[in-house]
């Protein structure tokens, strides 16, 4: 398994409050190549909190199936925390149902990064419905290491950011 025990606990600690805010989560992701899903499934229980994932590798695919304006991705590149927004907001509007979306979008190396965007850059985006109508952020994030390395930290902080964010809003009315 690709995943240690904190990924699994974090993912454990997602699910539940998922499950006590009856709320769903959507994934778009890119470097990490369809491994958040994978670790959000390796918990059972996943079916109650998770509705949608979708890897979109290419420029293409985030144009085309997430609705990433192009501009956004010639003006600031595919891995820009404008990009990732727009990610997590093209996977949320797929549904009615989905609460939640988190998506991924960086350089994991070995090849790839130049200065101000060296391997290892990964930007999260988190995008919601909840409450107060719609929101969405992206964050920077450099992690070290090899290619492995990189997805697997990638996937913890995702799960970690998504925690704090769903613990910071609201609970529905």
């Amino acid at each position: 398994m690709w995943f240690g025990e904190p990924t699994l606990e974090a993912v454990q600690e997602l699910h539940e409050q998922l499950r006590v805010r009856g709320e769903q989560l959507a994934l778009a992701e890119s470097c990490t190549g369809g491994l958040l899903g994978a670790a959000i499934t390796a918990v059972g229980g996943s079916s109650d909190v998770f509705d949608l994932g979708m890897v979109t590798y290419s420029n293409a695919a985030k144009i085309e199936l997430l609705g990433v304006p192009s501009q956004t991705i010639d003006h600031t590149g595919a891995v820009s925390g404008p990009t990732a927004r727009a990610m997590a907001v093209g996977v949320r509007d797929q549904l009615d149902e989905i609460d939640w979306a988190i998506s991924i979008t960086g350089l994991a190396g070995p090849a790839g990064g130049r200065p101000g965007k060296p391997v290892g850059t990964v930007y999260i985006g988190v995008a919601t419905s909840v409450n107060a109508g719609e929101q969405s952020f992206a964050r920077r994030y450099r992690f070290d290491g090899n290619r492995d390395s990189i997805r697997i930290q990638t996937v913890k902080a995702a799960i970690d950011l998504a925690i704090d964010t769903i613990d910071q809003s609201p609970k529905p009315s």
